[in-house]
């Protein structure tokens, strides 16, 4: 599984059907329906800080976790969402930028959350997008959790 950018790289090292035909798609009629338990507020986020229900894994670098490094947003404070964990999403993923192995994943996060998978996780990072990659990597090693993505991440929570 390629995510990030270099994926088609990969695709095309392996030969991999490519084309530059430009498909139509018509209309359809899909009614979409939210599923509001797979993304926290920052309402929730806050009385999880008290109350523990789950775990909060960030995906963003140790050094902005941390606090050690200036957060790239304008406007930002340093550092992070109290009682939160830190994961790196670039520690799950390949030079090729594929996911490591399933064994590997489950060894990281093992590592991470203390062997604690009895709790709920939620995914963070700085505006809501790496914590999808930590995300569909955790589904890889539990095909039975849904992803539950904090959207607002570092950007809201971390408003001066």
């Amino acid at each position: 599984i390629s995510v990030l950018n270099g994926g088609l790289e990969k695709w095309q090292s392996e030969k991999r059907l490519v084309t530059k035909e430009l498909n139509n798609f018509s209309q359809s009629k899909y009614i979409s329906k939210e599923k509001k338990d797979l993304v926290k507020s920052k309402i929730q986020i806050d009385e999880n800080i008290l109350k523990q229900e789950f775990k909060i894994l960030d995906a963003r670098s140790k050094e902005r976790f941390e606090g050690r490094e200036k957060e790239p947003r304008k406007g930002l404070r340093s550092g992070s969402i109290p009682n939160s964990l830190c994961l790196p999403f670039k520690q799950l993923i390949e030079k090729d930028k594929t996911f490591k192995s399933k064994e590997e994943l489950l060894k990281i996060f093992k590592s991470v959350l203390k062997h604690d998978f009895s709790s709920k996780i939620v995914f963070s990072c700085g505006s809501g997008v790496t914590a999808s990659v930590l995300a569909l990597a955790y589904s890889l090693i539990d095909n039975k959790y849904n992803p539950v993505i904090y959207d607002g991440s570092w950007s809201e929570y971390g408003r001066i």
